[in-house]
């Protein structure tokens, strides 16, 4: 039996059931916490392999695109299930990513902010009050739904040291200069507790490559600047092939301060936000087995790089 459902909204205790529950079903599979939120969720990782080749994969920057989560969990079970029977994802043998590869997942990056989007935050509490109350400076952005941001108000995956001052620059003159539901940058960057522990353990793991699951769009966004990162156009465009997404130059309004840029800034190695599926956040379940599909290539190719590329 399955244990990644994926026909009901993620959670954050959803999230830590399904990691327990792998863990304890693969005994290969482990779990690390990287830090909590300020309202005391557990950031989890999962952990998948043995091989020298680090990848690293992130989900759930955002609160209304919490189905990117739902795709990394069920990634790890697929692979862990083909690596236990011995079998292939994707056609490439499971044993040889375990063996050539340690895949670490980070399927939720922003867990107070889903909770908030998919209800588990309920009216009433602490959370819920005070996102409502930063709603209010954003009347025409529908409250919960169109939340992005932690629930302190600050959009994570701009917080990242990477042309933080052009996204503040930008983000205000569109009128973000608040917290709130979204693209409010925060005071500094890495002041909030998410992204300064997904920042240390990327540093920690020093990945060969990062993926920053989102949605929507069904684009590949690879470039940070003027930054030449050896193979990185090449790995996308396979990316491109294996999926039919388009790779594409990162729009200027959204060309700053996200997790891809300081990884590619600070590592120079790819790193990619990879927008899954198409239509208006928080996509429908609906969806989710078309984006899987699409999206499943991507994650194989990225664990086994090119052969002699990234």
């Amino acid at each position: 039996m399955s244990i990644v459902k994926t026909d009901v909204p993620m959670t954050s205790a959803r999230n830590d059931q399904i990691i327990d529950q792998l863990v304890e079903r693969y005994p290969f599979v482990r779990s690390e916490t990287l830090g909590q939120t300020a309202f005391g969720r557990p950031i989890r990782t999962i952990v998948i392999g043995e091989g020298e080749r680090q990848v690293l994969f992130t989900a759930a920057h955002h609160a209304n695109e919490w189905i990117t989560a739902t795709v990394l969990l069920k990634f790890a079970e697929d692979l862990a299930q083909a690596i236990e029977e011995q079998g292939t994802i994707w056609g490439v043998p499971a044993k040889n990513i375990q063996n050539l590869v340690t895949v670490r997942l980070v399927p939720m990056v922003n867990p107070d902010g889903v909770d908030l989007v998919t209800g588990a935050i309920e009216p009433g509490t602490e959370e819920y009050e005070l996102a409502l109350s930063l709603s209010r400076s954003y009347p025409r952005i529908p409250f919960p739904e169109g939340w992005k941001a932690n629930v302190m108000g600050v959009d994570l995956n701009l917080q990242y040291p990477a042309g933080w001052l052009q996204a503040r620059e930008i983000k205000f003159s569109q009128g973000y200069t608040l917290p709130g539901p979204r693209d409010y940058v925060g005071r500094a960057p890495l002041i909030q507790r998410e992204p300064r522990a997904l920042a240390d353990y990327t540093e920690e793991v020093d990945p060969r490559v990062v993926l920053a699951l989102h949605s929507q769009g069904q684009v590949i966004y690879w470039q940070f600047e003027d930054y030449d990162v050896p193979g990185a156009r090449e790995l996308g465009e396979e990316f491109a092939r294996v999926s039919g997404y388009q790779l594409e130059d990162t729009p200027y309004e959204s060309a700053f301060a996200g997790y891809k840029d300081w990884f590619i800034k600070n590592f120079r190695r790819p790193g990619y936000t990879i927008e899954v599926g198409s239509g208006q956040n928080p996509l429908p379940l609906e969806q989710f087995d078309q984006i899987y599909r699409d999206t499943l290539g991507i994650l194989v190719t990225a664990a086994t790089g090119l052969p002699g590329g990234a």
